[in-house]
This record gives structure tokens, sequence and C-alpha cells, in this order.
């Protein structure tokens, strides 16, 4: 089995930040991209970010500038640095890992359970 493990949300003033964290553990063979998905209220999941085994990484349009996201392989985890955080943010933020399992022939995707994020005006 595969457990994603996520950590950093919470309540935060405008134009302030937080950090998301996301570890993965089990019998993982290799990850291959990982990203950080979000849902506000009343709205679909959709991409923030994703950065690649290679390092290269795509933003949400809303998100470029204000947001980065980073990898330690080596911790198999992924990180995710917001500021200047606004209400628009305001979401529940889901990991998500591209990865193969350990006898396992294709890759397939892992979700968190999701971490609420609450930006406050």
């Amino acid at each position: 089995q595969v457990t994603l493990v996520e950590s950093g949300g919470g309540l935060v003033q405008a134009g302030g930040s937080l950090r998301l964290s996301c570890a993965a553990s089990g019998s993982i063979f290799r990850i291959n991209t990982m990203a950080w998905y979000r849902q506000p209220p009343g709205k679909q999941r959709d991409l923030v970010a994703a950065i690649t085994s290679g390092g290269s990484t795509n933003y949400a349009d809303s998100v470029k500038g204000r947001f980065t996201i980073s990898r330690d392989d080596a911790k198999n985890a992924v990180y995710l640095q917001m500021n200047s955080l606004q209400p628009d943010d305001t979401a529940v933020y889901y990991c998500n890992v591209n990865m193969n399992r350990v006898a396992a022939f294709a890759a397939r995707d892992y979700w968190g359970k999701g971490t609420l994020v609450t930006v406050s005006s």
C-alpha cells in the first residue's frame, strides 16, 4: 500500500504565506510527476502546480509568480510554497503523486486526503 501524508494547511490572512508538504510512503519503486491540486468551494478540482522527475514545473495562471512547487526525492516529498495568498486561494488542496509501485507494470496516480487552506481578508 501507498500513503500520502499532507501537512501545512490552515488559516492565514491575505498577503500571508503557507507551505504545504506531502510525503509518500509504502512500496514505491519510482516517483514520476508530483503535483498539487485544489478545489475551491462549489468548484471543480483543478491543477495548481506540477513538477516532473526532471524538475520541470507548470503552474496555473492564477498562481504564477506567487506559488513555488519543489520536490525532495530522497524524502519522497513534494512541497508547495504559497506566498501573497488571497481569498480566492481558499480551497482544499490535494497532493497528487504519479508513481510506479514495486511489482506494478504501470504507473498510476495517488492522492492525499486533502488539507484545507483558508485565506481571510
